[in-house]
């Protein structure tokens, strides 16, 4: 991992980011004085920028700024003479605090924080160093995937709760309300007078279309809606609540199939990468995870020092604060999200899969451990032992991990060596 310290630059710019334009505070290597200026954010400006500085001070030029990915780290990781130094916001804010106790903040000071914190701290920011495209190109998919994820899930509870207004019937027929076949249902029959007045051969034939044939099933469906009588007759209630419920069945119907999209996608684009098999074996992975744990590490295997640095990273290691006699265990809030969620997943889902998991969920939880905190734990456990995996290129192996587990006389594990080695 490389810092501003193992390299020698001819120039050191800090970089305050925003939607229309950047403010730009440049200081030349072995001078004090330091330049300020501003770039529109367009392709031809920032293009123009970029080679003044390459003619005027050569190569290579040092970029501090306050984000790691973007439409303006984009732009900037064309250019080979840059090597970009990500700060967070959150500490410069704080920097900024720390001699500015008004708390006026303006774009240019920022820019000069940003540059002062890289020159003053080096060994804190590490370079920002690029993966693969495949490996770039997999982490923006599993990111789109999740948000639609997220965005079905919204629309499914919007839709579930028109239709309890005033078409109750559709929720009964159907235990799943987020696929295919529901949707195409309430745009073929949106209203229970829609339904009672429709035959049953065509009723029938609408599931068999859709590959639910089971017959017992499907007459028990045709007898409950010939008995079922309207939740309300009121016109005011049930056109509008008939239009909107169609509008959003489309619409998640669609969000399905750009979901399928994304996963045909993210499978063919994992298969290209070499440590795929690695994470693709992690007991309780599947097909959703095991992308978004690949991602989480990444190729660089210099990127972490160890499992603890991948485990704060991830948002997983708690936050220990000391002082004196008094000892505080907190949440860790900087951290990524949509990474934390991704290990706290992959947590949940390894409990039915891996032998230990299950035992060590089960131990925590007759400790009187909450859900979340138990899901926490075992993530923190698992991130150690894939953390090896990842450096040694090397598949994990359940047999192999219980074997051990039972060297070390582990409570995890209750089992007999014969029956663990198979």
């Amino acid at each position: 991992m490389q810092t501003l310290l193992s390299q020698k630059f001819t120039a050191y710019v800090g970089i305050d980011w925003a939607d229309i334009k950047h403010d730009v505070c440049l200081q030349v290597a072995g001078e004090t004085r330091r330049h300020f200026s501003v770039i529109d954010h367009t392709p031809q400006s920032i293009d123009r920028w970029a080679k003044s500085l390459f003619e005027r001070y050569g190569a290579p030029i040092a970029i501090a700024l306050e984000l790691n990915k973007g439409p303006l780290v984009a732009a900037l990781q064309k250019y080979e003479f840059f090597c970009l130094f990500p700060i967070n916001p959150s500490t410069l804010a704080k920097h900024r605090k720390t001699f500015i106790g008004s708390g006026a903040k303006d774009d240019p000071t920022d820019a000069q924080w940003a540059l002062e914190l890289l020159l003053t701290y080096p060994l804190r920011f590490p370079q920002l160093m690029p993966q693969s495209p495949a490996m770039r190109v997999l982490a923006s998919l599993t990111e789109h995937r999740r948000a639609l994820v997220n965005e079905r899930v919204r629309m499914g509870n919007r839709l579930i709760c028109t239709l309890k207004q005033y078409y109750p019937l559709a929720l009964e027929l159907f235990s799943d309300h987020d696929t295919v076949m529901f949707c195409d249902f309430l745009m073929c029959w949106p209203t229970l007078d829609h339904i009672q007045r429709s035959r049953q051969s065509a009723f029938l034939k609408f599931f068999n279309e859709h590959n639910a044939r089971r017959s017992q099933l499907n007459q028990a469906r045709w007898e409950i809606i010939s008995k079922a009588i309207p939740l309300t007759q009121d016109p005011g209630v049930i056109r509008p609540s008939q239009l909107y419920a169609t509008a959003l069945a489309s619409q998640l119907k669609g969000l399905l199939a750009i979901i399928k999209d994304f996963d045909r996608e993210i499978e063919e684009t994992a298969n290209t990468l070499a440590d795929y098999p690695i994470f693709k074996a992690l007991p309780g992975a599947g097909q959703h995870l095991a992308p978004r744990l690949m991602v989480a590490f990444g190729e660089q295997r210099d990127r972490f020092n160890d499992a603890s640095a991948m485990q704060r990273y991830a948002g997983i290691a708690p936050v220990t604060q000391r002082s004196g006699k008094k000892k505080l265990v907190y949440w860790r809030y900087q951290c990524s999200t949509f990474l934390r969620q991704t290990f706290v997943e992959w947590a949940a889902h390894s409990i039915t899969q891996s032998t230990w998991a299950e035992a060590y969920y089960r131990q925590q939880r007759a400790k009187g451990c909450s859900y979340q905190a138990t899901l926490r734990g075992l993530a923190f456990k698992w991130i150690r032992i894939v953390y090896r995996c990842w450096k040694t290129s090397t598949v994990y192996d359940e047999k192999a991990y219980l074997q051990a587990l039972i060297r070390r006389g582990s409570t995890l594990i209750e089992i007999p060596m014969e029956e663990a080695s198979g």
